[in-house]
């Protein structure tokens, strides 16, 4: 299922945030789906555990350092974090960067890791 919340941040007023539940996003692994999976997190976090993709701190995406995943701009695109506070950040960045589908992990490893376990 996939959901989509009203964001108000201060900089991108009235965008909507498409997400999606980490159930979902199993299923669709588990399905060999191709994915197009994005870490935002910190290097110690992804040490300690993931689920894979391409790793770029949200701190680079604050920066607009996009250039590794320039070419995803048309694909869907799964950002992640701990808990999903980050890859929501992410997404508001992207989306006005021309990143035309990009969904937030709701909850985050720590979801994913309650439900799932590591």
């Amino acid at each position: 299922m996939i959901q989509q919340l009203q964001c108000h941040n201060n900089n991108f007023k009235n965008n909507f945030m498409q997400t999606i539940t980490v159930e979902e996003l199993k299923s669709r692994i588990d399905n060999k789906e191709e994915l197009y999976l994005l870490d935002v997190r910190e290097p110690h976090e992804r040490a300690e555990f993931n689920i894979g993709g391409a790793f770029l701190p949200l701190g680079k995406v604050q920066t607009m350092q996009v250039d590794e995943i320039e070419e995803w701009k048309d694909k869907e695109i799964i950002v992640y974090c701990r808990s999903g506070n980050r890859s929501g950040q992410a997404c508001l960045i992207l989306e006005p960067l021309g990143f035309k589908n990009v969904k937030n992990l709701a909850g985050g490893m720590l979801d994913w890791q309650k439900k799932f376990g590591a």
